[in-house]
């Protein structure tokens, strides 16, 4: 049993019985409970870090509830322990005014839906987004069984006793204002890819809670109801690739707030491709990439630049405009791609040029067909044949053939076919 001072659990009897408080959690629940001052938090959160010695790298295990539900925690600290082993990078790159017009409609009571082409970092800057304005968040992707149950809750079975019974289940809005409530904390909930649902069949319970925010929405087996709270930020993310705003439901673009996120500056936008080649295929991570690699850094780079300005601006010199809307977070996959096959030993450690078209191939050209009409396709194979022959050190003829091969699909199904 740990000693405590009359006035409080301190520092110095912290430091003297670490070697318990590292194995035992209880022990730990204890000294944050009876703790003189958050001193004694900081040297058992953020130096010792027992809260990922005993609940693990994240989650919220009963350590972090003791901090959460602890008085004298800041805010700061309790954002440490609900973000532990949160990867999200803290540079925000999305533009000034994005970031800016997010964060009034959340101070203002508004829910928001972040939208735009693929590959822009909507689900980045969500997290980014939660981070700087709740003190923790919980990531939940749609998908097209979701119903209002998985928003706002419903009953489901429950299989744990000798005879099948049924429970109410919390939705992840539900779920978010009960965190809320119980650490008494803003709690952010970031419902992902929204379009992959019916999003006018499970936003219908939501949208009247949003018009009536004191009207019950849920109420649990303990007799609890839920409704919803100003300190719930909820934060949406759809792909105009799936459907335009136009296309959209007058509902919600009436009840929330409709963030585009675009294009990136372009020093951002270089900043992004700098770091994905110098970490995935100059850096430490593949340090094993032969000395003779034909994977020179400030090459790749320049093919990155000029094949997002030739998707998204289009080709001065033929004065053709852009062909789609296309992010720049997918040549990340492509950087990837290359630091794992062209390093010593990986597939084409020895056809290094090769692995550029065929990176190209499989994770660029395929998100441009799926969303391309038949005039963007005849566009897409052209800017690859292009490309092919500007970056004669790559073979980017597969990525060209690909495009091909799509469009005299096309050209059959038109009937157009010679």
């Amino acid at each position: 049993m740990m000693s405590s001072s009359s006035d409080g659990y301190t520092v110095e009897e912290a430091k003297e019985e670490i070697g318990v408080l590292r194995k035992v959690a209880d022990e730990v629940v204890e000294a944050i409970e009876k703790a003189e001052n958050e001193d004694v938090l900081e040297y058992l959160i953020e130096n010792e870090e027992l809260d990922s010695i005993h609940d693990g790298e994240r989650g919220l295990g009963q350590v972090r509830r003791a901090v959460l539900e602890s008085s004298l925690a800041s805010d700061r600290l309790k954002r440490l322990v609900s973000l532990r082993g949160d990867e999200t990078p803290e540079e925000i790159l999305v533009p000034r005014d994005v970031q800016r017009n997010a964060k009034v409609a959340l101070e203002a009571g508004k829910p928001v839906v972040l939208y735009g082409p693929t590959g822009t970092g909507k689900t980045t800057f969500a997290k980014q987004l939660a981070r700087e304005t709740t003190i923790g968040y919980s990531l939940n992707t749609a998908t097209p069984s979701w119903t209002p149950s998985d928003i706002i809750g419903g009953v489901s079975p429950d299989y744990t006793g000798e005879s099948l019974s049924y429970r109410t289940k919390l939705g992840c809005v539900s779920e978010a204002v009960q965190r809320a409530r119980m650490f008494d904390v803003e709690y952010g909930v970031i419902l992902d890819e929204i379009t992959r649902a019916d999003i006018s069949k499970i936003f219908g319970p939501l949208y009247t809670a949003i018009e009536n925010p004191h009207q019950t929405i849920f109420e649990t087996d303990e007799g609890d109801t839920i409704e919803l709270d100003e300190r719930v930020n909820i934060i949406c993310t759809m792909n105009m690739s799936d459907r335009t705003v136009n296309e959209l439901d007058n509902a919600i673009t009436r009840r929330f707030a409709m963030i585009e996120i675009d294009e990136y500056e372009e020093d951002k936008r270089d900043r992004l491709f700098t770091n994905w080649l110098d970490t995935h295929i100059a850096g430490e991570v593949n340090s094993q990439l032969p000395q003779e690699s034909g994977l020179d850094i400030n090459r790749l780079l320049e093919l990155f630049r000029q094949d997002y300005r030739g998707i998204n601006h289009g080709n001065e010199s033929t004065s053709q405009g852009a062909i789609m809307r296309f992010g720049p977070m997918h040549y990340r996959d492509v950087a990837v791609f290359l630091g794992v096959a062209c390093r010593e030993g990986g597939e084409y450690e020895h056809d290094q040029t090769d692995a550029v078209g065929q990176a190209f191939r499989t994770y660029i050209v395929p998100r441009l067909l799926n969303a391309a009409a038949f005039p963007q396709i005849e566009r897409i194979a052209e800017h690859y044949r292009a490309l092919n022959g500007e970056f004669e050190e790559y073979d980017l003829s597969p990525a060209a053939e690909l495009a091909e091969r799509e469009l005299e699909q096309e050209r059959r199904q038109m009937g157009s076919y010679e």
